[in-house]
């Protein structure tokens, strides 16, 4: 990986975008780097929830739009874009991971690298860190899933308004409008989330998997079609080994040890 630093603790795996001098800007190689270590995450065995964050100030600031400006690039982008765009895969990437997403929005959080992590399962924030949809200021309408995150998270006129003002939006506002799940002090910040995926990767593997895909397939899914799907996968974590360690454990008063069996 040139741009993500990946590392893997307690069954964590901890993917840090490393473009600094960019706020964490996405290019393409970035781009590519992101849905390759989605899923490689998703299939490595070892790995029970991933993280995503950014080095230095920044979480990410969106789509880096100078480097075609700069003359960087060969190909415009107009010419490597498909039907679902640039950074669209990597919506489809987190969404389709097997695993719980945590979005560390440790410093600014905007354009794509806001969707980046309303993509994810849950998100926490700096309070010194500020998000914003952004596009508009640029004269763009929003992309990477943008318009589809943001209402199922904080309902449809919430939404209209910050996409159509573009404004900054604070840690406490963004906590209280349900666009993320906590907020932790700088100083301390990752050791916060990592204490919190931890303790989430404790969980039961299977189950959790599970469990994410109802809740993804739940968005655009009638109630009949879910309440069967849900039927089929509890019957599937019955059988095993896991469901009997959590009900040893609380027979026995004591925490479960789940191994993904």
């Amino acid at each position: 990986m040139k741009h993500i630093i990946v590392e893997t603790n307690d069954g964590v795996r901890t993917l840090t975008l490393n473009r600094p001098e960019r706020l964490n800007a996405i290019n393409d190689i970035l781009s590519n780097e992101l849905i390759q270590a989605f899923s490689e995450a998703s299939l490595d065995d070892e790995v029970r929830v991933v993280i995503i964050t950014g080095s230095g100030r920044g979480f990410c600031s969106g789509l880096d739009l100078t480097e075609n400006a700069e003359g960087s690039e060969t190909q415009t982008r107009s010419e490597k874009l498909d039907e679902l765009g640039w950074v669209g895969h990597q919506a489809l990437g987190i969404v389709h991971c097997d695993k719980p997403v945590i979005a560390a929005i440790n410093g600014t959080a905007a354009g794509a690298g806001l969707a980046l992590a309303l993509a994810c399962d849950l998100r926490f924030m700096s309070n010194n860190a500020k998000i914003t949809a952004g596009y508009i200021r640029r004269g763009l309408s929003p992309d990477a899933g943008m318009s589809y995150f943001l209402p199922r998270l904080v309902g449809q006129s919430r939404a209209n308004e910050l996409i159509l003002t573009g404004r900054d939006i604070y840690a406490d506002e963004a906590e209280q409008i349900g666009l993320i799940n906590g907020v932790f002090p700088a100083e301390e910040f990752q050791k916060q989330v990592m204490n919190f995926a931890v303790e989430l990767a404790a969980g039961p593997p299977i189950a959790m998997t599970l469990s994410k895909r109802l809740l993804t397939t739940s968005q655009d899914t009638d109630l009949t079609t879910i309440l069967k799907q849900e039927y089929a996968f509890i019957k599937q974590c019955f059988e095993t080994k896991d469901v009997q360690e959590g009900v040893r454990a609380f027979t026995e008063k004591r925490k479960p040890v789940f191994k993904g069996e």
